[in-house]
């Protein structure tokens, strides 16, 4: 069977093709269209299709609209209710309402050759519960978060032979994610994009507000919980874009990131019981990609496994979707569900570019030689990845025991100073140098950096002592690991820096075009381009003293 999964009710549209059982290919509309997030999630949105995304998965199928057997649709406009009976001021919902409803002759529209009869409409939580229950392997837990679907903001549930059963949903307004986003937004950050410098925001701060969140936000010991309107202003003064973050802010992000923290570690233990004690936890929603929480309910929680769909926001629900109405499950093994280019392609546009470029023996180790020179390296191989973490394939890669990387490389990207960057290592020394959930190939959750490790690698050391590790594992990533093995020949440093291959406000690059100007723009010193590498040197000459970088 061959369903094409269409996300693009909320934001992050995407498409995803499923096909006899199998991920044939998954991306977000971002990458091609190159606007971040696809759309901002504003009603007069709604009728914005993955039309980019969803041609290049068919394409990579090898089919034509006419091909498929089903088209779903992970939104069902027909369990929608007015916006003010479910306490939401969005007074335009019932435009995007009616967008969902017409989706099927817009698909047709987009897709020329499409039966819009071939459209199926996917409540929005189940397409997030299968985006997760339906990648593993064996029965599952199933928890979904995020902001809202039709009239709920959570789904507990439980997958027994591909099968799920909803144990509870919270209706709205009551919603976590709905909660970071107004504080995403009060700290003048923009929501439904900016929620994860909250998380690191709060870091920073001590939760000094959380005994009045413990009031105003409560598990309710039935499956569900209850958020009650918060009065912003009052704990601390709303923050304009370009405004200065203070004590107060990193106080009030702190109180409500550990307050999350406690609920949804609440509903992963009713879940647990309710579901009758399975040994692993599945996630999604965009509320799971709170690396935090989620390494939290790892430690704290009753699960032997805890695993998060790497596209756990509204872009998995494509996936999910799609997989509801194959009515199969598919395991996730890798992330690289995008565009790839072979490596005459690569060489073919290298020289349309009049880049000079050479093939070295091995691109890991040419890598890894100009890490270990305190240079900065931009990744690109394979296929992109599907999600919001850069895992190897679309990534900028710099040395962790220089305390100025951090500086260095929020410099090159154009962003807060106060944002972490993160570390990529080897599943065999994950142990060695951190604690917590392993493996951890999709960096959705924080380990402890052990204390004799800290002073070694600064740079992706967070300010309390954690990073948000990725682990690599050779049978999947053999050209990653290489390139970490060679560094730690180098360097005695197992651990390598690992950041989107983006600048603030855009999406990560998918095209060797995109990797290019990202090359040409930034002070980086080296373009590993498949099998080819492109030194700044060489091509525009050395780099400034001032940059820290290798020549």
């Amino acid at each position: 069977m061959r369903v094409l999964g269409i996300n693009a009710i909320f934001h992050d549209p995407a498409a995803a093709l499923v096909a006899d059982g199998r991920v044939v290919a998954a991306a977000e509309e971002e990458r091609f269209s190159r606007r971040k997030h696809g759309k901002r999630p504003v009603p007069y949105a709604a009728w914005e299709l993955p039309e980019l995304a969803a041609a290049w998965c068919l394409e990579a199928a090898g089919l034509r609209p006419g091909d498929l057997d089903a088209v779903a649709y992970s939104f069902d406009p027909s369990l929608s209710r007015d916006a003010a009976s479910l306490g939401l001021d969005d007074p335009w919902d019932h435009l995007r309402v009616d967008y969902a409803r017409r989706a099927p002759q817009f698909l047709a529209a987009a897709l020329p050759g499409l039966d819009p009869d071939q459209v199926r409409f996917v409540p929005h939580h189940v397409a997030h519960a299968a985006s997760a229950g339906l990648s593993v392997t064996g029965d599952s837990a199933v928890l979904v978060l995020d902001g809202r679907g039709e009239v709920a903001s959570h789904l507990a549930g439980v997958y027994r032979d591909g099968e799920l059963s909803v144990l509870h949903t919270q209706e709205l307004p009551h919603s976590l994610g709905l909660l970071y986003e107004e504080l995403t937004r009060h700290l003048g950050f923009l929501h439904s994009s900016d929620e994860y410098k909250v998380m690191a925001l709060a870091s920073y701060g001590r939760p000094r507000f959380l005994p009045m969140f413990r009031d105003l936000v409560r598990a309710g010991g039935d499956g569900g919980f209850t958020v009650d309107r918060i009065d912003w202003a009052a704990l601390a003064k709303a923050r304009t874009a370009d405004g200065e973050l203070t004590e107060a802010h990193a106080d009030l992000a702190a109180s409500v990131q550990t307050r999350l923290e406690e609920v949804m570690l609440d509903l992963a233990r009713w879940t647990h019981d309710a579901a009758g004690g399975p040994a692993t936890l599945t996630m999604a929603g965009g509320t799971a990609l709170n690396c935090v929480a989620n390494a939290r309910i790892a430690a704290e929680g009753p699960f032997d496994r805890v695993w998060v769909q790497p596209a756990a926001g509204d872009s998995g629900t494509a996936l999910g979707a799609a997989l509801a109405v194959a009515g199969t499950g598919a395991e996730f093994t890798t992330a690289a569900l995008g565009r790839g280019w072979s490596d005459a392609e690569l060489e073919a546009e290298l020289r349309r570019a009049g880049l000079p470029y050479e093939r070295p023996a091995s691109i890991a180790a040419e890598a890894a030689r100009v890490l270990a020179g305190n240079g900065i390296v931009a990744w690109f191989q394979g296929r992109s990845e599907y999600g919001p973490r850069a895992l190897g394939h679309r990534s900028l890669l710099a040395h962790p025991g220089d305390p100025e990387t951090q500086r260095r490389m929020n410099d090159v990207k154009g962003r807060e100073q106060f944002r972490p960057i993160a570390p990529m290592v080897r599943a065999e020394r994950f142990a060695d140098i951190f604690e917590g959930v392993c493996p951890s190939p999709y960096m959705l959750f924080v380990h402890r950096v052990r204390p004799h490790w800290r002073d070694r690698i600064p740079a992706v050391t967070h300010v309390d002592g954690t990073a948000r590790v990725q682990t690599v594992h050779p049978d999947t990533e053999p050209r990653v690991a290489e390139m970490l093995a060679e560094f730690e020949r180098h360097t005695g440093l197992p651990v390598v820096v690992n950041t989107s291959l983006n600048t603030a406000g855009r999406p990560m690059v998918d095209t060797p075009r995109e990797a290019m100007e990202l090359f040409g723009s930034a002070p980086v010193d080296l373009l590993a381009m498949g099998p080819f590498a492109v030194h700044r040197g060489r091509a525009f000459g050395p780099v400034p003293a001032s940059a820290g970088g290798a020549a």
